[in-house]
């Protein structure tokens, strides 16, 4: 299956982080609700329900700054692995973590 062409895409710079948060915000409103995150050696991409997705390009998940654009998504991921080598083509999250209902509670 051939992966589709993104909404939108940017180049991620290090040094222009609140540029990359504003992006991520407009490109979320102009999808659906999101449902995964992709992580590529060299690239990031959330799609929605849809199939619509959106792209940084330059970032990825041996970068120590990939958890800036996975916590961004709400992704559910595990921050002491996320860096480790992986054998396949990506790994993917889903997005849009929440709390389970009644979590703070004490029973």
């Amino acid at each position: 299956m051939k992966e589709p062409d993104p909404v939108a895409s940017m180049t991620f710079d290090p040094e222009r982080v609140d540029e990359l948060r504003a992006f991520l915000k407009r490109a979320w409103n102009e999808l659906r609700t999101l449902r995964k995150a992709r992580v590529w050696v060299d690239r990031f991409r959330v799609y929605d329900v849809n199939g619509d997705c959106f792209e940084v390009r330059g970032i990825g998940y041996p970068d120590p700054s990939i958890t800036l654009l996975l916590d961004a998504v709400y992704a559910a991921y595990c921050r002491e692995s996320i860096h480790e080598p992986f054998a396949g083509p990506f790994k993917e999250f889903l997005t849009g973590k929440r709390y389970p209902w009644a979590h703070d509670r004490v029973m």
